[in-house]
């Protein structure tokens, strides 16, 4: 079925990259769960010659999430990591980036140990502060990776501002839109050069697959990523493709759950007199609340709040029963996570309490139970303090 144009983003996700099976006419894109393909005669296939080169499930997502995204073309790859070790191979020694501060602590962990022992250099600024982007771009700088809203202190960036900066200075804009899903923001749209997503959070949306996707917009890019994809061969396996192929089919419903629920317990937890803080997009005490309303299609269901100190925090996290325990996020279950101590463990002491990382903070991915559910086991967890 080809897409009209102006396809809105719910049939764009149930629609995009997937065709009827031409052998049976299963509606569900299959999971083509082979190693190679059957040749007619020497050099004469039917598009595909080696699983690790293409595969039909991989490049049915793949569409889809370019789609999603506005982009020219989708590279699915095995994890979110490897997704934006793929970015870094756009790069060479010598070359330098200029990243958001208080990035993914993975994503902080290889570019420091990782990258710079291939010649990469890094520096790490608020990409919020456009002056504080120019004051750090050099001539060796190739490429501004941002991440918005940041995880876990939900801050964010102005996408389209630092991609005119980043251009005129001849920069690459790579974004990590993983917080947000393509329903919330469209980074492409407001000029980025490149999107990276870890499905394993809100594009897969269940909790059963780990993979990443980059999505380019430049001819260029599309065709080293797809070499890099073949050669180095961190490739999305059939069923996993599969696996996010059905969740960004009910992404924008749970995409509203999310968001409503993400809403609600910010907003129990801003009143709440045992939490210091509650850093949220959707909040108007946020610092960004106006740039959050006007770049984001609502505010996200990923949200953080203190609760002053590491016993405090354990507390919390031994007692709530609904809610649980566990990194990750982005699924239809609500989890809750320690960043000091999990998410951003790799993440030097001193750096994270420059911050704002302490002690006391916990992370919640809002699912999409019942919001009153949601808030009577954090109030039973919250009186343990």
């Amino acid at each position: 079925m080809k897409l009209r144009d102006d396809a809105r983003f719910s049939t764009i996700c149930i629609h995009a990259g997937q065709e009827p099976d031409p052998a049976t006419g299963a509606i569900i894109t299959p999971i083509y769960q082979t190693s190679t393909y059957v040749q007619e005669s020497l050099g004469k296939h039917k598009g595909h010659e080696y699983a690790r080169t293409s595969n039909p499930t991989r490049s049915a997502l793949e569409a889809n999430v370019a789609a999603l995204e506005r982009g020219r073309a989708g590279f699915a790859f095995a994890s979110g990591m490897a997704a934006i070790g793929a970015v870094t191979s756009l790069l060479k020694a010598g070359d330098h980036v200029v990243v958001t501060d208080n990035t993914y602590g993975g994503t902080y962990r290889l570019f420091e140990r990782v990258s710079t022992r291939a010649g990469l250099s890094f520096t790490y600024v608020d990409t919020g502060d456009e002056d504080a982007v120019a004051a750090a771009i050099t001539p060796a700088t190739r490429m501004l990776f941002v991440e918005t809203p940041t995880n876990p202190i939900l801050q964010l960036t102005d996408i389209g501002r630092v991609a005119a900066l980043a251009h005129e200075r001849d920069v690459r804009l790579v974004v990590d839109n993983t917080f947000a899903s393509p329903y919330l923001q469209q980074p492409i749209a407001l000029g980025a050069d490149l999107v990276v997503h870890s499905t394993t959070k809100y594009l897969n949306g269940h909790s059963d697959s780990v993979g990443g996707i980059v999505v380019a917009a430049r001819d260029e890019d599309v065709e080293w990523l797809k070499f890099v994809q073949n050669a180095a061969g961190a490739i999305l396996g059939p069923f996993d493709a599969w696996l996010v192929l059905r969740g960004t089919k009910t992404l924008a419903v749970r995409m509203v759950q999310h968001n409503a629920n993400g809403l609600a317990l910010a907003e129990f937890l801003a009143a709440h007199p045992k939490v210091d803080r509650v850093l949220y997009p959707g909040l108007p005490s946020h610092p960004q609340y106006a740039l959050a309303s006007r770049q984001m299609n609502g505010y996200g269901g990923m949200l953080a709040f203190d609760v002053g100190t590491l016993d405090a925090a354990r507390r919390v996290l031994e007692r709530v029963r609904i809610i649980a325990l566990a990194e990750s996020l982005g699924g239809v279950e609500s989890l809750i996570s320690h960043p000091a101590t999990m998410t951003h463990a790799s993440v030097p002491p001193e750096r994270r309490a420059a911050l704002g990382i302490t002690d006391g903070l916990l992370r919640i991915s809002a699912g999409i139970e019942d919001v009153d559910d949601l808030r009577a086991d954090l109030d039973q967890a919250m009186a343990a303090i």
